[in-house]
């Protein structure tokens, strides 16, 4: 299935000033069942889960179009057929929207679908896995390189992290994965690469392995979802076994790929927030919400209000233990925020910090003071 958005309509902010250059198309892998957020999943695509007032599959495909991409590939399930309807025209509402005059809404209703993008969607049978994901695009790419994008991955950056992964392609024409530090510990969640030594933001790969324990990383650099592929990634792909967790691993593909051609990693400028998990949904949806240009002050305040109740509480809860004693946190009076100020300054940072850190003290010491009464 596929269509191809052809009326004329305003541009989005990311899309306002789109790169063009020879990575054209790009593979959304979005067929994954979304287990981790069930039961909220179970009827809705996880892609299509809001951050702030916007799903994360809008904010992928603002990327790409921003990385100079024309061609959007979706490989989906069942499931998903919201992701095609997000994609898709609705002349209904619009004439709706026209009809009450509500013409900023319809503008921004328009916008959702980038002026001159082709979508194209294609089913994967079963979640075999990301490797078997991509192959299942492999007739709708072609013989040409092309992008990957996992929505779950909300990369914040300028220029967006895709773009500046095509920007290096078109410098030195090799694949690319998108790395990030992460924790020794996370090691057994990301693949990891070794690189040669370099100082670049981009670095030859020496291996690159799917999950494995801490004791056995080489080192500590992540990848995260943002890939550029020559087309050759689609015969290695070819008769790979199940790996990691039953599944076709992308990452088996790109070590065999290693074998027959340089692979980078580059090293993006830009924060991630890892959208697959609960926790780093939230925290983009705070991110997103403090940016947001009609509710990033008034958000503020009431964060600011809740971490004031948060310093609160363990004080009251603790009042009838001499032995304790918990001070409010002060952070002075709730005053309006000037609207070009929708990130937390250092100080409401220090001050949200310090109130967490009461509270899980003084909760702690409740809670062992309950179990001795």
């Amino acid at each position: 299935m596929n269509f191809e958005t052809s009326k004329k309509r305003p541009a989005s902010l990311a899309e306002a000033s789109p790169r063009t250059g020879v990575i054209r198309k790009a593979v959304f892998p979005v067929a994954g069942l979304g287990t981790r957020f069930l039961p909220a999943t179970k009827a809705v695509a996880k892609e299509m889960l809001p951050v702030v007032d916007r799903p994360l599959i809008q904010y992928a495909i603002e990327e790409a179009r921003a990385a100079g991409i024309t061609e959007m590939i979706f490989v989906t399930s069942r499931t998903k057929r919201a992701i095609e309807d997000h994609v898709d025209r609705m002349p209904d509402l619009e004439a709706e929207l026209e009809q009450q005059g509500k013409h900023a809404l319809l503008e921004e209703l328009r916008a959702l679908t980038p002026e001159g993008v082709k979508f194209s969607f294609v089913r994967q049978s079963a979640p075999r896995g990301l490797g078997h994901a991509i192959q299942c695009a492999r007739h709708l790419v072609g013989n040409e390189p092309f992008a990957v994008l996992l929505p779950d991955d909300l990369i914040d950056a300028q220029p967006g992290a895709l773009a500046q992964l095509v920007a290096h392609y078109e410098k030195v024409p090799a694949s690319l994965v998108a790395v990030q530090p992460v924790k020794r510990e996370d090691t057994r969640r990301y693949g990891i690469v070794d690189i040669h030594a370099t100082d670049a933001r981009g670095a030859r790969l020496k291996t690159i392995v799917e999950k494995p324990k801490p004791e056995d990383a080489p080192s500590t650099l992540g990848v995260v979802g943002r890939y550029v592929f020559t087309p050759a990634i689609f015969d290695c792909l070819d008769g790979l076994e199940a790996g990691a967790g039953g599944e076709i691993q992308l990452t088996d593909g790109i070590a065999r790929l290693l074998q027959h051609e340089p692979v980078f990693a580059y090293r993006y400028q830009g924060k991630r927030y890892d959208c697959g998990s609960k926790l780093g949904y939230l925290e983009a949806t705070l991110a997103y919400a403090l940016k947001h240009a009609e509710l990033g002050s008034d958000f503020r305040q009431l964060l600011l209000h809740t971490a004031q109740q948060l310093a609160d509480l363990p004080a009251r809860r603790l009042a009838g233990h001499a032995q304790t004693v918990v001070r409010p946190l002060d952070i002075g009076p709730l005053k309006p925020a000037a609207s070009t100020e929708n990130e937390l300054d250092d100080a409401t940072l220090a001050s949200l910090a310090e109130a967490a850190v009461v509270a899980r003290s003084a909760n702690g010491s409740a809670a062992s003071s309950s179990s001795l009464s």
